[in-house]
Protein backbone atom coordinates (compact mmCIF):
# COMPACT_ATOMS: atom_id res chain seq x y z
CA UNK A 1 0.00 0.00 0.00
CA UNK A 2 1.10 3.53 -0.74
CA UNK A 3 1.05 6.74 1.25
CA UNK A 4 0.56 9.91 -0.79
CA UNK A 5 1.76 13.43 -0.04
CA UNK A 6 -0.12 16.66 -0.67
CA UNK A 7 1.32 20.17 -0.56
CA UNK A 8 -1.34 22.87 -0.28
CA UNK A 9 -0.37 26.01 -2.21
CA UNK A 10 -3.72 27.46 -3.29
CA UNK A 11 -4.22 30.08 -0.59
CA UNK A 12 -4.46 33.73 -1.58
CA UNK A 13 -1.75 34.77 0.88
CA UNK A 14 -3.59 38.02 1.63
CA UNK A 15 -1.34 38.86 4.59
CA UNK A 16 1.70 38.45 2.36
CA UNK A 17 0.70 41.57 0.42
CA UNK A 18 0.87 42.48 -3.25
CA UNK A 19 3.36 41.07 -5.68
CA UNK A 20 4.09 37.53 -6.86
CA UNK A 21 2.13 34.68 -5.25
CA UNK A 22 3.51 33.73 -1.85
CA UNK A 23 4.54 30.19 -2.92
CA UNK A 24 6.96 31.80 -5.38
CA UNK A 25 8.59 34.13 -2.83
CA UNK A 26 12.32 33.41 -2.60
CA UNK A 27 13.71 31.55 0.38
CA UNK A 28 17.33 30.43 0.38
CA UNK A 29 17.56 31.22 -3.31
CA UNK A 30 14.62 29.04 -4.30
CA UNK A 31 10.84 29.49 -4.41
CA UNK A 32 9.17 28.85 -1.08
CA UNK A 33 7.03 26.14 -2.69
CA UNK A 34 10.02 24.10 -3.81
CA UNK A 35 11.10 23.42 -0.23
CA UNK A 36 7.85 21.66 0.68
CA UNK A 37 7.70 19.76 -2.61
CA UNK A 38 11.32 18.62 -2.28
CA UNK A 39 10.72 17.43 1.29
CA UNK A 40 7.57 15.51 0.40
CA UNK A 41 9.26 13.88 -2.59
CA UNK A 42 12.47 13.05 -0.75
CA UNK A 43 10.44 11.35 1.98
CA UNK A 44 9.58 8.58 -0.47
CA UNK A 45 5.85 9.29 -0.42
CA UNK A 46 3.95 8.64 -3.64
CA UNK A 47 2.11 10.01 -5.44
CA UNK A 48 2.92 13.63 -4.58
CA UNK A 49 0.28 16.22 -5.49
CA UNK A 50 0.19 19.99 -5.16
CA UNK A 51 -2.97 22.10 -5.01
CA UNK A 52 -2.67 25.52 -6.64
CA UNK A 53 -4.94 28.35 -7.72
CA UNK A 54 -2.46 30.44 -9.70
CA UNK A 55 -1.04 29.68 -13.15
CA UNK A 56 2.43 30.91 -12.21
CA UNK A 57 2.52 28.62 -9.19
CA UNK A 58 1.33 25.70 -11.32
CA UNK A 59 4.16 26.36 -13.76
CA UNK A 60 6.68 26.14 -10.92
CA UNK A 61 5.63 22.64 -9.88
CA UNK A 62 8.13 20.11 -11.24
CA UNK A 63 7.37 16.69 -12.64
CA UNK A 64 6.46 14.12 -11.47
CA UNK A 65 4.37 16.09 -8.95
CA UNK A 66 0.72 16.25 -10.04
CA UNK A 67 -0.84 19.71 -10.14
CA UNK A 68 -4.42 19.95 -8.88
CA UNK A 69 -6.42 23.15 -9.39
CA UNK A 70 -8.55 24.80 -6.74
CA UNK A 71 -10.94 27.12 -8.58
CA UNK A 72 -12.28 28.67 -5.38
CA UNK A 73 -9.52 28.96 -2.77
CA UNK A 74 -11.48 31.57 -0.85
CA UNK A 75 -13.51 28.67 0.54
CA UNK A 76 -10.52 27.90 2.74
CA UNK A 77 -8.07 25.10 3.29
CA UNK A 78 -10.87 22.54 3.46
CA UNK A 79 -11.58 23.12 -0.23
CA UNK A 80 -7.99 22.22 -1.14
CA UNK A 81 -8.08 19.15 1.09
CA UNK A 82 -11.29 18.02 -0.59
CA UNK A 83 -9.69 18.35 -4.04
CA UNK A 84 -6.76 16.19 -2.91
CA UNK A 85 -8.98 13.47 -1.49
CA UNK A 86 -11.31 13.43 -4.49
CA UNK A 87 -8.28 13.03 -6.75
CA UNK A 88 -6.87 10.15 -4.70
CA UNK A 89 -10.17 8.40 -4.01
CA UNK A 90 -9.92 6.11 -7.03
CA UNK A 91 -6.33 5.16 -6.27
CA UNK A 92 -7.13 2.06 -4.24
CA UNK A 93 -3.48 1.43 -3.45
CA UNK A 94 -3.23 4.72 -1.52
CA UNK A 95 -4.08 4.00 2.12
CA UNK A 96 -3.36 7.44 3.55
CA UNK A 97 -2.21 10.91 2.61
CA UNK A 98 0.23 13.19 4.40
CA UNK A 99 -0.71 16.85 4.07
CA UNK A 100 1.33 19.98 4.62
CA UNK A 101 1.33 23.64 3.54
CA UNK A 102 3.64 25.32 1.07
CA UNK A 103 4.70 28.09 3.46
CA UNK A 104 6.72 26.08 5.99
CA UNK A 105 10.03 25.65 4.17
CA UNK A 106 11.95 24.10 7.07
CA UNK A 107 9.60 21.17 7.64
CA UNK A 108 12.03 18.53 6.46
CA UNK A 109 11.72 15.31 4.52
CA UNK A 110 12.23 13.26 7.68
CA UNK A 111 9.10 14.77 9.25
CA UNK A 112 7.08 13.81 6.17
CA UNK A 113 8.57 10.31 6.26
CA UNK A 114 7.95 9.75 9.99
CA UNK A 115 4.37 10.96 9.85
CA UNK A 116 3.71 8.96 6.70
CA UNK A 117 4.95 5.75 8.28
CA UNK A 118 3.06 6.20 11.56
CA UNK A 119 0.78 3.30 12.45
CA UNK A 120 -2.24 5.51 13.08
CA UNK A 121 -5.39 6.72 11.37
CA UNK A 122 -4.50 10.29 12.27
CA UNK A 123 -0.93 11.30 12.97
CA UNK A 124 0.58 14.72 13.40
CA UNK A 125 4.15 15.97 13.67
CA UNK A 126 5.04 17.48 17.03
CA UNK A 127 7.82 19.94 17.80
CA UNK A 128 8.64 20.61 21.45
CA UNK A 129 5.37 18.90 22.29
CA UNK A 130 3.25 21.12 20.05
CA UNK A 131 1.26 19.81 17.11
CA UNK A 132 2.20 21.20 13.72
CA UNK A 133 2.65 19.86 10.18
CA UNK A 134 2.54 17.57 8.34
CA UNK A 135 -0.56 15.48 9.17
CA UNK A 136 -1.45 11.93 8.10
CA UNK A 137 -5.09 11.10 7.27
CA UNK A 138 -6.05 7.47 6.64
CA UNK A 139 -8.47 6.60 3.83
CA UNK A 140 -11.28 5.58 6.18
CA UNK A 141 -11.57 9.25 7.24
CA UNK A 142 -11.55 10.76 3.76
CA UNK A 143 -15.30 10.91 3.25
CA UNK A 144 -15.68 12.78 6.53
CA UNK A 145 -12.76 15.05 5.64
CA UNK A 146 -14.35 15.87 2.28
CA UNK A 147 -17.36 17.18 4.17
CA UNK A 148 -15.37 19.83 6.03
CA UNK A 149 -15.93 23.47 5.21
CA UNK A 150 -14.12 26.73 5.76
CA UNK A 151 -10.53 27.39 6.72
CA UNK A 152 -9.98 24.30 8.82
CA UNK A 153 -8.82 20.93 7.61
CA UNK A 154 -7.33 18.06 9.55
CA UNK A 155 -7.53 20.04 12.80
CA UNK A 156 -11.26 19.35 12.90
CA UNK A 157 -10.67 15.61 12.66
CA UNK A 158 -7.95 15.78 15.30
CA UNK A 159 -10.33 17.53 17.69
CA UNK A 160 -12.95 14.87 17.08
CA UNK A 161 -10.79 11.77 17.30
CA UNK A 162 -7.41 12.73 18.67
CA UNK A 163 -4.18 11.98 16.84
CA UNK A 164 -0.94 10.14 17.38
CA UNK A 165 1.88 12.61 17.89
CA UNK A 166 5.06 11.90 15.95
CA UNK A 167 8.11 13.55 17.49
CA UNK A 168 9.89 15.61 14.84
CA UNK A 169 11.94 18.01 16.96
CA UNK A 170 15.17 17.02 15.24
CA UNK A 171 13.84 17.19 11.69
CA UNK A 172 13.37 20.90 11.13
CA UNK A 173 11.24 23.88 12.05
CA UNK A 174 7.46 24.20 11.53
CA UNK A 175 7.40 28.02 11.50
CA UNK A 176 5.34 29.41 8.66
CA UNK A 177 5.66 32.56 6.61
CA UNK A 178 2.42 34.51 6.76
CA UNK A 179 4.06 37.84 5.91
CA UNK A 180 7.25 39.00 4.15
CA UNK A 181 8.63 39.90 7.60
CA UNK A 182 7.96 36.33 8.79
CA UNK A 183 9.78 34.95 5.77
CA UNK A 184 12.76 37.25 6.22
CA UNK A 185 13.05 36.38 9.91
CA UNK A 186 12.81 32.67 9.16
CA UNK A 187 15.52 32.91 6.54
CA UNK A 188 17.81 34.83 8.89
CA UNK A 189 17.32 32.15 11.54
CA UNK A 190 17.90 29.37 9.04
CA UNK A 191 21.08 30.99 7.71
CA UNK A 192 22.37 31.52 11.24
CA UNK A 193 21.72 27.88 12.16
CA UNK A 194 23.27 26.67 8.91
CA UNK A 195 26.39 28.75 9.50
CA UNK A 196 26.77 27.58 13.10
CA UNK A 197 26.02 23.95 12.27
Amino acid sequence: MAVAAAVLAAGRGVRFGAGPPKPLAPFGGRPLLSWALDAATAAGLSPVVCVVSDDAVAAAVPAPVTVLRNPDPDRGISSSLRIVLEHLADRAEVEAVVVGPADQPLVGAEAWRRVGSADADLAVATYAGRRANPVRIVRTLWVEAMGLRGDEGARVLIRRYGATGVVCDDTGDPADADTPADLAALERRWRSQTASG
